[in-house]
Protein backbone atom coordinates (compact mmCIF):
# COMPACT_ATOMS: atom_id res chain seq x y z
CA UNK A 1 0.00 0.00 0.00
CA UNK A 2 0.69 3.48 -0.44
CA UNK A 3 2.20 5.51 2.75
CA UNK A 4 -0.01 7.46 4.95
CA UNK A 5 0.63 11.02 3.22
CA UNK A 6 -1.12 9.54 -0.01
CA UNK A 7 -3.78 7.84 2.26
CA UNK A 8 -4.51 11.17 3.95
CA UNK A 9 -4.84 13.02 0.40
CA UNK A 10 -7.26 10.51 -0.52
CA UNK A 11 -9.28 10.98 2.80
CA UNK A 12 -9.05 14.36 2.43
CA UNK A 13 -10.25 14.70 -1.18
CA UNK A 14 -13.11 11.89 -0.29
CA UNK A 15 -14.58 14.21 2.40
CA UNK A 16 -13.15 12.55 5.51
CA UNK A 17 -10.31 14.87 6.38
CA UNK A 18 -9.08 15.24 10.30
CA UNK A 19 -9.55 12.65 12.58
CA UNK A 20 -11.11 9.28 12.44
CA UNK A 21 -14.82 10.07 13.21
CA UNK A 22 -15.08 5.64 13.91
CA UNK A 23 -12.18 5.97 16.73
CA UNK A 24 -13.23 6.24 20.45
CA UNK A 25 -11.38 9.63 20.86
CA UNK A 26 -12.93 11.08 18.75
CA UNK A 27 -16.37 10.42 20.94
CA UNK A 28 -17.06 7.23 18.51
CA UNK A 29 -18.82 4.70 21.36
CA UNK A 30 -21.52 2.85 20.47
CA UNK A 31 -21.31 0.12 23.26
CA UNK A 32 -22.05 2.62 25.57
CA UNK A 33 -25.06 3.45 24.55
CA UNK A 34 -28.22 1.11 25.60
CA UNK A 35 -30.28 2.03 22.56
CA UNK A 36 -28.05 1.27 20.07
CA UNK A 37 -28.19 -2.53 18.84
CA UNK A 38 -25.43 -4.34 17.71
CA UNK A 39 -24.68 -5.41 13.68
CA UNK A 40 -23.47 -8.89 14.95
CA UNK A 41 -23.81 -10.65 17.64
CA UNK A 42 -22.74 -13.66 19.44
CA UNK A 43 -24.97 -15.53 21.95
CA UNK A 44 -23.40 -17.97 24.02
CA UNK A 45 -21.40 -19.41 21.01
CA UNK A 46 -19.22 -22.52 22.18
CA UNK A 47 -17.29 -24.79 18.92
CA UNK A 48 -16.07 -27.98 19.43
CA UNK A 49 -14.18 -30.05 17.37
CA UNK A 50 -14.32 -33.41 18.95
CA UNK A 51 -13.54 -33.14 22.83
CA UNK A 52 -11.11 -29.69 21.92
CA UNK A 53 -13.45 -27.07 23.00
CA UNK A 54 -12.15 -24.39 19.99
CA UNK A 55 -14.11 -21.21 21.46
CA UNK A 56 -15.97 -21.43 24.60
CA UNK A 57 -19.35 -19.77 25.52
CA UNK A 58 -18.27 -16.71 23.13
CA UNK A 59 -20.75 -13.35 24.16
CA UNK A 60 -19.73 -10.48 22.05
CA UNK A 61 -21.68 -7.18 20.20
CA UNK A 62 -19.57 -5.37 17.20
CA UNK A 63 -21.70 -2.75 16.49
CA UNK A 64 -21.83 -0.66 13.21
CA UNK A 65 -18.95 1.14 11.78
CA UNK A 66 -16.90 -0.33 13.96
CA UNK A 67 -13.32 -1.68 13.64
CA UNK A 68 -12.95 -4.23 15.37
CA UNK A 69 -9.94 -6.69 16.17
CA UNK A 70 -9.48 -10.27 17.65
CA UNK A 71 -6.78 -10.65 19.27
CA UNK A 72 -4.58 -13.51 20.95
CA UNK A 73 -1.88 -16.54 20.19
CA UNK A 74 -2.19 -19.15 17.53
CA UNK A 75 -4.87 -21.23 18.64
CA UNK A 76 -6.85 -19.12 21.00
CA UNK A 77 -10.08 -19.22 18.92
CA UNK A 78 -10.25 -16.12 17.25
CA UNK A 79 -9.93 -17.58 13.37
CA UNK A 80 -12.49 -20.21 14.31
CA UNK A 81 -14.80 -17.35 15.49
CA UNK A 82 -14.37 -15.10 12.65
CA UNK A 83 -15.16 -17.96 10.38
CA UNK A 84 -18.60 -19.04 12.14
CA UNK A 85 -19.07 -15.68 11.60
CA UNK A 86 -18.85 -16.04 7.74
CA UNK A 87 -20.42 -19.11 8.13
CA UNK A 88 -17.23 -21.64 6.60
CA UNK A 89 -18.04 -23.62 10.21
CA UNK A 90 -21.36 -23.60 12.29
CA UNK A 91 -21.40 -22.82 15.95
CA UNK A 92 -21.92 -26.40 18.35
CA UNK A 93 -23.97 -24.19 20.71
CA UNK A 94 -25.13 -21.10 20.84
CA UNK A 95 -26.65 -18.45 18.10
CA UNK A 96 -24.90 -15.56 15.69
CA UNK A 97 -27.19 -13.03 14.89
CA UNK A 98 -26.13 -10.16 11.94
CA UNK A 99 -28.15 -7.11 11.47
CA UNK A 100 -31.33 -8.52 13.77
CA UNK A 101 -31.55 -12.34 11.62
CA UNK A 102 -29.91 -15.40 13.20
CA UNK A 103 -27.64 -16.38 10.69
CA UNK A 104 -26.31 -19.28 12.63
CA UNK A 105 -27.52 -21.92 10.40
CA UNK A 106 -27.35 -19.74 7.12
CA UNK A 107 -24.60 -21.11 4.36
CA UNK A 108 -21.50 -19.06 3.45
CA UNK A 109 -22.82 -17.73 0.03
CA UNK A 110 -26.44 -16.45 1.60
CA UNK A 111 -24.76 -14.26 3.98
CA UNK A 112 -24.99 -11.07 1.50
CA UNK A 113 -24.11 -8.52 3.96
CA UNK A 114 -20.93 -10.55 5.11
CA UNK A 115 -17.51 -11.17 3.23
CA UNK A 116 -14.15 -12.36 3.65
CA UNK A 117 -10.38 -11.61 2.64
CA UNK A 118 -8.45 -14.72 3.76
CA UNK A 119 -4.75 -14.09 4.26
CA UNK A 120 -3.63 -16.23 1.53
CA UNK A 121 -5.36 -13.36 -0.80
CA UNK A 122 -6.69 -16.16 -2.97
CA UNK A 123 -6.28 -14.46 -6.21
CA UNK A 124 -6.74 -15.82 -9.79
CA UNK A 125 -3.23 -15.66 -11.86
CA UNK A 126 -5.03 -16.32 -14.72
CA UNK A 127 -7.20 -13.00 -14.25
CA UNK A 128 -5.60 -9.66 -14.70
CA UNK A 129 -6.38 -7.32 -12.01
CA UNK A 130 -9.91 -6.21 -12.36
CA UNK A 131 -11.01 -9.07 -13.62
CA UNK A 132 -10.19 -10.54 -10.09
CA UNK A 133 -11.59 -7.61 -8.71
CA UNK A 134 -14.93 -8.20 -10.24
CA UNK A 135 -15.18 -11.81 -10.10
CA UNK A 136 -17.55 -12.03 -7.06
CA UNK A 137 -19.68 -9.83 -9.11
CA UNK A 138 -19.74 -11.77 -12.24
CA UNK A 139 -20.97 -14.66 -9.75
CA UNK A 140 -23.58 -13.48 -8.80
CA UNK A 141 -24.91 -11.84 -12.84
CA UNK A 142 -24.44 -8.11 -12.06
CA UNK A 143 -25.33 -5.73 -14.71
CA UNK A 144 -21.66 -5.48 -17.36
CA UNK A 145 -22.38 -1.48 -16.52
CA UNK A 146 -22.58 -1.65 -12.76
CA UNK A 147 -19.60 -4.16 -12.46
CA UNK A 148 -17.39 -1.87 -14.22
CA UNK A 149 -18.74 0.71 -12.16
CA UNK A 150 -17.78 -1.03 -8.92
CA UNK A 151 -14.40 -2.25 -9.93
CA UNK A 152 -13.28 1.13 -11.19
CA UNK A 153 -14.50 2.33 -7.70
CA UNK A 154 -12.97 -0.22 -5.32
CA UNK A 155 -9.67 -0.15 -7.57
CA UNK A 156 -9.53 3.70 -7.14
CA UNK A 157 -10.43 3.40 -3.70
CA UNK A 158 -7.42 1.08 -2.74
CA UNK A 159 -4.70 3.15 -5.53
CA UNK A 160 -4.79 0.81 -7.74
CA UNK A 161 -6.41 2.26 -11.25
CA UNK A 162 -3.40 1.46 -12.89
CA UNK A 163 -2.28 -1.62 -12.42
CA UNK A 164 -5.45 -2.85 -13.85
CA UNK A 165 -4.34 -5.04 -16.52
CA UNK A 166 -2.12 -6.79 -15.14
CA UNK A 167 -1.84 -9.66 -13.15
CA UNK A 168 -1.18 -10.91 -9.78
CA UNK A 169 2.42 -12.58 -10.47
CA UNK A 170 3.07 -8.89 -11.59
CA UNK A 171 2.42 -7.44 -8.55
CA UNK A 172 4.44 -6.59 -5.41
CA UNK A 173 2.78 -8.45 -2.04
CA UNK A 174 1.61 -4.96 -0.62
CA UNK A 175 -0.06 -4.52 -4.17
CA UNK A 176 -1.60 -8.36 -4.12
CA UNK A 177 -3.02 -7.40 -0.62
CA UNK A 178 -4.69 -4.47 -2.04
CA UNK A 179 -6.28 -6.23 -4.68
CA UNK A 180 -7.98 -9.08 -2.60
CA UNK A 181 -8.86 -6.32 -0.90
CA UNK A 182 -10.71 -4.17 -3.98
CA UNK A 183 -12.53 -7.44 -4.85
CA UNK A 184 -13.81 -7.76 -1.36
CA UNK A 185 -15.09 -3.65 -0.72
CA UNK A 186 -16.48 -4.18 -4.58
CA UNK A 187 -19.57 -6.28 -3.32
CA UNK A 188 -20.33 -3.82 -0.57
CA UNK A 189 -20.45 -5.79 2.28
CA UNK A 190 -22.40 -4.19 5.50
CA UNK A 191 -19.33 -6.19 7.37
CA UNK A 192 -15.70 -7.39 6.26
CA UNK A 193 -13.88 -10.07 7.71
CA UNK A 194 -9.82 -9.76 7.44
CA UNK A 195 -8.11 -13.38 8.96
CA UNK A 196 -4.40 -11.66 9.29
CA UNK A 197 -4.83 -9.93 6.01
CA UNK A 198 -1.00 -8.03 6.54
CA UNK A 199 0.59 -11.34 7.83
CA UNK A 200 2.75 -11.79 4.58
CA UNK A 201 3.93 -7.97 4.30
CA UNK A 202 7.45 -6.75 5.76
CA UNK A 203 7.02 -4.58 9.18
CA UNK A 204 7.47 -1.24 7.18
CA UNK A 205 4.75 -2.16 4.61
CA UNK A 206 2.59 -3.36 7.09
CA UNK A 207 2.65 -0.37 9.11
CA UNK A 208 1.45 2.28 5.98
CA UNK A 209 -1.07 -0.51 5.67
CA UNK A 210 -2.18 -0.31 8.69
CA UNK A 211 -2.93 3.41 8.39
CA UNK A 212 -4.38 2.30 4.53
CA UNK A 213 -6.84 0.10 6.17
CA UNK A 214 -8.03 2.58 8.66
CA UNK A 215 -8.56 4.82 6.15
CA UNK A 216 -10.36 2.80 3.45
CA UNK A 217 -12.67 1.54 6.57
CA UNK A 218 -13.20 5.20 6.93
CA UNK A 219 -14.53 6.31 3.83
CA UNK A 220 -16.49 3.17 3.01
CA UNK A 221 -18.19 3.01 6.81
CA UNK A 222 -18.50 -0.56 6.27
CA UNK A 223 -17.91 -2.00 9.97
CA UNK A 224 -14.40 -4.23 10.01
CA UNK A 225 -13.69 -7.33 11.97
CA UNK A 226 -9.94 -8.17 12.24
CA UNK A 227 -7.96 -11.30 13.22
CA UNK A 228 -4.46 -10.53 13.98
CA UNK A 229 -1.95 -11.90 16.43
CA UNK A 230 0.11 -8.95 16.59
CA UNK A 231 -0.72 -6.46 19.62
CA UNK A 232 0.51 -3.52 17.77
CA UNK A 233 -1.75 -4.32 14.72
CA UNK A 234 -4.66 -4.43 16.57
CA UNK A 235 -3.85 -1.47 18.92
CA UNK A 236 -3.51 1.26 15.93
CA UNK A 237 -6.59 0.05 13.71
CA UNK A 238 -8.91 -0.57 16.28
CA UNK A 239 -11.71 0.90 17.99
CA UNK A 240 -12.23 -2.02 20.35
CA UNK A 241 -9.85 -5.11 20.72
CA UNK A 242 -11.67 -8.54 21.79
CA UNK A 243 -8.63 -10.28 23.55
CA UNK A 244 -8.75 -14.38 23.32
CA UNK A 245 -7.19 -17.13 24.87
CA UNK A 246 -7.92 -20.81 25.13
CA UNK A 247 -11.00 -20.04 23.45
CA UNK A 248 -12.36 -17.57 25.83
CA UNK A 249 -12.48 -13.87 25.51
CA UNK A 250 -11.28 -12.47 28.62
CA UNK A 251 -11.39 -8.76 27.99
CA UNK A 252 -12.99 -6.34 25.44
CA UNK A 253 -12.28 -2.98 25.60
CA UNK A 254 -10.70 0.32 23.62
CA UNK A 255 -6.86 0.13 22.75
CA UNK A 256 -6.63 2.33 25.94
CA UNK A 257 -8.15 0.69 28.24
CA UNK A 258 -6.73 -2.65 27.47
CA UNK A 259 -3.40 -1.31 27.73
CA UNK A 260 -3.67 1.37 30.76
CA UNK A 261 -6.29 -0.65 32.19
CA UNK A 262 -5.90 -5.04 32.01
CA UNK A 263 -8.01 -6.68 33.61
CA UNK A 264 -5.70 -9.80 34.22
CA UNK A 265 -2.41 -10.66 34.16
CA UNK A 266 -2.89 -12.55 31.17
CA UNK A 267 -3.73 -9.29 28.92
CA UNK A 268 -1.40 -7.20 31.14
CA UNK A 269 1.27 -9.52 29.68
CA UNK A 270 -0.40 -10.18 26.25
CA UNK A 271 -0.26 -6.45 25.51
CA UNK A 272 2.95 -4.69 25.44
CA UNK A 273 5.92 -4.92 27.54
CA UNK A 274 5.20 -5.12 31.67
CA UNK A 275 6.62 -5.34 34.82
CA UNK A 276 4.44 -7.18 37.31
CA UNK A 277 4.94 -7.81 41.50
CA UNK A 278 3.71 -10.33 43.34
CA UNK A 279 2.21 -9.26 47.33
CA UNK A 280 -0.57 -8.98 49.25
CA UNK A 281 -3.11 -6.16 50.77
CA UNK A 282 -1.18 -4.32 53.29
CA UNK A 283 -4.06 -1.33 53.99
CA UNK A 284 -6.42 0.05 51.83
CA UNK A 285 -7.72 3.94 52.20
CA UNK A 286 -9.60 6.72 49.92
CA UNK A 287 -9.21 4.65 46.93
CA UNK A 288 -5.46 3.98 47.32
CA UNK A 289 -4.13 0.27 48.33
CA UNK A 290 -0.84 -0.59 50.08
CA UNK A 291 0.66 -3.74 48.36
CA UNK A 292 3.42 -5.54 50.39
CA UNK A 293 5.82 -6.97 47.80
CA UNK A 294 6.54 -10.59 48.86
CA UNK A 295 10.37 -10.47 47.52
CA UNK A 296 11.47 -7.14 49.90
CA UNK A 297 9.90 -5.65 52.92
CA UNK A 298 9.10 -2.93 50.71
CA UNK A 299 5.34 -1.67 50.04
CA UNK A 300 3.48 -0.26 47.04
CA UNK A 301 0.77 2.19 46.74
CA UNK A 302 -1.56 2.56 44.09
CA UNK A 303 -4.76 3.49 43.40
CA UNK A 304 -7.66 0.81 42.91
CA UNK A 305 -11.37 1.32 41.61
CA UNK A 306 -12.22 -2.40 43.20
CA UNK A 307 -12.80 -2.90 46.80
CA UNK A 308 -9.91 -4.79 47.94
CA UNK A 309 -9.26 -6.74 51.71
CA UNK A 310 -6.46 -7.08 54.26
CA UNK A 311 -4.01 -10.33 53.31
CA UNK A 312 -5.90 -11.11 49.83
CA UNK A 313 -3.41 -11.80 46.99
CA UNK A 314 -2.59 -9.13 44.15
CA UNK A 315 -0.42 -8.22 41.57
CA UNK A 316 1.10 -4.33 40.82
CA UNK A 317 1.81 -4.10 36.82
CA UNK A 318 3.71 -1.29 35.87
CA UNK A 319 4.57 -0.43 32.16
CA UNK A 320 7.95 0.32 31.75
CA UNK A 321 7.57 3.77 30.41
CA UNK A 322 6.15 4.75 33.49
CA UNK A 323 9.35 3.76 35.94
CA UNK A 324 11.99 6.38 36.13
CA UNK A 325 15.34 5.20 36.51
CA UNK A 326 18.53 7.01 38.17
CA UNK A 327 21.55 7.10 40.42
CA UNK A 328 19.61 8.71 43.72
CA UNK A 329 17.53 7.68 45.87
CA UNK A 330 13.71 9.06 45.57
CA UNK A 331 13.37 11.48 48.50
CA UNK A 332 9.50 10.58 48.99
CA UNK A 333 10.17 6.72 49.08
CA UNK A 334 6.95 6.00 47.49
CA UNK A 335 6.91 2.93 45.12
CA UNK A 336 10.72 2.88 44.93
CA UNK A 337 13.36 0.00 44.58
CA UNK A 338 17.34 -0.58 44.30
CA UNK A 339 18.89 -2.61 41.78
CA UNK A 340 21.85 -3.32 39.13
CA UNK A 341 21.96 -2.79 35.26
CA UNK A 342 22.37 -6.53 33.89
CA UNK A 343 21.17 -5.34 30.11
CA UNK A 344 20.95 -1.59 28.23
CA UNK A 345 19.33 -1.19 24.72
CA UNK A 346 19.76 1.52 22.31
CA UNK A 347 16.76 2.09 20.17
CA UNK A 348 17.95 5.21 19.22
CA UNK A 349 14.76 7.81 20.33
CA UNK A 350 14.49 5.18 23.62
CA UNK A 351 16.91 3.15 25.92
CA UNK A 352 15.49 0.02 27.71
CA UNK A 353 17.39 -0.81 30.73
CA UNK A 354 16.53 -4.21 32.52
CA UNK A 355 17.10 -3.91 36.22
CA UNK A 356 17.81 -6.62 39.02
CA UNK A 357 15.92 -6.23 41.89
CA UNK A 358 15.35 -7.95 45.43
CA UNK A 359 15.02 -11.62 44.80
CA UNK A 360 16.12 -11.70 41.43
CA UNK A 361 13.32 -9.94 39.99
CA UNK A 362 14.00 -8.29 35.92
CA UNK A 363 12.94 -4.98 35.70
CA UNK A 364 12.39 -3.09 32.63
CA UNK A 365 12.40 0.86 32.60
CA UNK A 366 12.37 3.33 29.45
CA UNK A 367 14.18 6.27 29.37
CA UNK A 368 13.74 8.69 26.33
CA UNK A 369 16.95 10.03 24.13
CA UNK A 370 15.24 13.40 23.93
CA UNK A 371 18.71 15.32 24.08
CA UNK A 372 22.59 15.14 24.99
CA UNK A 373 23.13 13.54 28.33
CA UNK A 374 23.99 16.10 30.79
CA UNK A 375 24.27 13.52 33.48
CA UNK A 376 26.33 10.73 33.63
CA UNK A 377 24.66 7.64 31.63
CA UNK A 378 23.73 4.55 32.83
CA UNK A 379 25.42 1.60 32.14
CA UNK A 380 26.30 -1.77 32.68
CA UNK A 381 26.28 -3.00 36.51
CA UNK A 382 25.51 0.74 37.25
CA UNK A 383 23.27 0.29 40.68
CA UNK A 384 20.65 2.25 40.45
CA UNK A 385 16.81 3.17 41.87
CA UNK A 386 13.12 2.90 40.51
CA UNK A 387 10.46 4.56 40.98
CA UNK A 388 6.77 5.27 40.13
CA UNK A 389 3.82 7.70 40.87
CA UNK A 390 1.00 6.24 42.73
CA UNK A 391 -1.13 6.33 39.72
CA UNK A 392 1.15 4.90 37.33
CA UNK A 393 0.65 1.22 38.76
CA UNK A 394 -2.47 -1.30 37.77
CA UNK A 395 -3.52 -3.66 41.05
CA UNK A 396 -4.44 -7.02 39.57
CA UNK A 397 -6.33 -9.82 41.72
CA UNK A 398 -6.44 -12.32 38.86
Amino acid sequence: MTGTAAGTATARDSGRAGPRTAAPQSGFAPWKDPSKQPIVRFENVTKKFGDFVAVRNCNLDIFEREFFALLGPSGCGKTTLLRMLAGFETPTEGRIIVAGQDVTGVPPYERQSINMMFQSYALFPHMTVERNVGFGLRQEGMDKAEIEKRVNDAMDLVELGKFAKRKPHQLSGGQQQRVALARAIAKKPKIMLLDEPLGALDKKLRNQAQFELMRIQETTGTTFIIVTHDQEEAMTVSSRIGVMNHGELVQVSTPGDIYEAPQSRYVAGFIGEVNIFEGKVAGTSGGMVDIAWVSNPTTFRTRTPEPLSVGQQAWVAVRPEKIRIGFDKPQNGENAIAGKVTDVGYLGSISHYYVEVAGGQRVTALRANAAHAVERPINWEDDVWLEWPADAGVVLTK
